[in-house]
C-alpha cells in the first residue's frame, strides 16, 4: 500500500495559471470541469502548508486557529449566492492565522498575479480587539518595538477597504505611527510576484515563519490588555530575534 506524502512542497506555477484562467471564465460550468485543479494545486497544498505551520503557531500562540479547514485557516473561493448573480467565484485565495474571523492575524494571500504576505491589524472597537486602545497608551512602546525587531522599512503599509490601498511604500514606525489612526483594517505586507523561488518550494514554510516571528512584537498590541506582559512572554519563550 501506499502511502500518500502530504508534506508541503511549495504551490506550483499551476496555482497561478488556475486563478488567471478562473479571471477569464469566472462561471459554474467552467469551475466545475476544472474543480480537479483547484483541489489538487490549491486546496490540497494549502492545507499542508497549515499543517506544517501548525506545531509553531500552537508553541506561539495556542489561541491561533490552526485547522487546515475551511472557515478556520482557509478562505472558500466561492461567494454566497444570494448576493451575486455573476462571477460565483473569488479569483484569490487566502491562508489566515487569527483567533476568530475578522481578528488580527498572520497571512498569506494570492491572486493571479502575486503572493502577499504580512499581518493584518483590526483597528476597530469591538471584543478582543485592542490596537485601537493600545495605539494611543503605548505609542512609545510600539516605536521601540518597530525599532528592535527592524520591522521598520521591511513592509508596505495599505488599508484594507473592498480592496487593498497602498498607504506607504515603506512603513517607519516612529515618522508613520499618526497614520494608523485613520486606518481601521491596517496591512503590514510584503508583495511578491510568482517568480519568487520561495513560493514553489518547502522554504516558504520558513519564510512565513521568519515573517511571524518579525511581527509578533507588534502582534501583541492587537490581541492583549497587557501587551508588554504579552511581549515578554514571546521573549522569554522565544528570545529576543533580530
Amino acid at each position: 500500500m501506499t502511502i500518500h506524502d502530504k508534506s508541503f512542497r511549495g504551490f506550483s506555477k499551476e496555482f497561478f495559471r488556475f486563478f488567471g484562467d478562473l479571471e477569464k471564465n469566472n462561471n459554474l460550468t467552467w469551475f466545475h470541469k476544472n474543480k480537479h485543479r483547484y483541489q489538487n494545486f490549491i486546496v490540497e497544498p494549502a492545507k499542508s502548508f497549515v499543517s506544517e505551520l501548525s506545531p509553531f503557531l500552537n508553541r506561539l500562540n495556542p489561541s491561533i486557529r490552526t485547522e487546515p479547514k475551511f472557515n478556520q485557516t482557509l478562505l472558500r473561493i466561492n461567494k454566497d449566492m444570494r448576493f451575486v448573480k455573476e462571477e460565483p467565484y473569488k479569483t484569490y485565495f487566502l491562508i489566515h492565522f487569527g483567533r476568530f474571523k475578522l481578528d488580527s492575524e498572520f497571512y498569506l494571500y494570492f491572486d493571479s498575479q502575486s503572493a502577499q504576505i504580512g499581518l493584518f491589524i483590526n483597528n476597530t472597537n469591538g471584543p478582543n480587539l485592542f490596537f485601537k486602545k493600545n495605539l494611543n497608551m503605548y505609542r512609545k512602546q510600539i516605536i521601540d518595538v518597530c525599532k528592535k525587531y527592524k520591522i521598520n522599512n521591511k513592509y508596505s503599509l495599505y488599508e484594507l477597504k473592498k480592496e487593498a490601498e497602498p498607504v506607504l511604500k515603506k512603513f517607519e514606525a516612529d515618522k508613520h505611527l499618526p497614520k494608523l489612526e485613520n486606518i481601521n483594517y491596517i496591512l503590514f505586507q510584503k508583495i511578491k510576484d510568482p517568480s519568487w523561488d520561495k513560493i514553489s518550494s518547502d522554504k516558504l514554510v520558513i519564510e512565513f515563519i521568519k515573517m511571524i516571528s518579525n511581527l509578533y512584537p507588534l502582534y501583541c498590541f492587537a490581541i492583549a490588555t497587557d501587551p508588554l506582559k504579552e511581549l515578554k512572554k514571546y521573549e522569554e519563550n522565544f528570545g529576543t530575534i533580530l
